[in-house]
């Protein structure tokens, strides 16, 4: 798995969250991967209503990101693979595929664009992974 896309593209400060974001994602650092948000920021993981999050709203604040790290994130073996990656703005799309470990022994491989958005400090606002729930569940089993 590589994120080598990422880190040879121009320099783009949604491009830098995405790298700092995968980076502690795949070596557990949760610590690091929560000081990146701004206090209001929402993660929508993926984008619309499952069971991850029945309403599609969205994990709004930091309160609610931190439980989302440690009910969804905490728990597996992520590996990232970016294949593409677009900045414009204030916001970076990343076309990949992750591929995770359960702690039951499971795998996971999910197909997604995972689109930042930071502010000015880039502090990350808004991280919406596009991607189909029902799929990465049918592969399971």
């Amino acid at each position: 798995m590589s994120i080598e896309v990422l880190t040879q593209a121009k320099k783009h400060p949604a491009r830098d969250a995405a790298i700092h974001s995968i980076t502690c994602v795949q070596n557990k650092d949760r610590e690091g991967w929560l000081s990146m948000w701004h206090p209001d920021g929402i993660i929508q993981d993926p984008v619309g209503p499952s069971p991850l999050d029945p309403e599609g709203k969205g994990h709004q604040g930091i309160k609610k990101i931190t439980a989302f790290y440690d009910n969804v994130i905490a728990g597996g073996d992520m590996r990232f693979h970016i294949r593409q990656t677009y900045a414009g703005g204030n916001e970076c799309a990343n076309v990949g595929t992750i591929t995770g470990k359960t702690a039951d022994g499971g795998v996971t491989r999910v197909e997604l664009v995972m689109i930042y958005c930071v502010d000015d400090d880039g502090k990350v606002l808004s991280l919406r992974a596009i991607w189909e729930f029902d799929s990465m569940v049918a592969d399971l089993f």
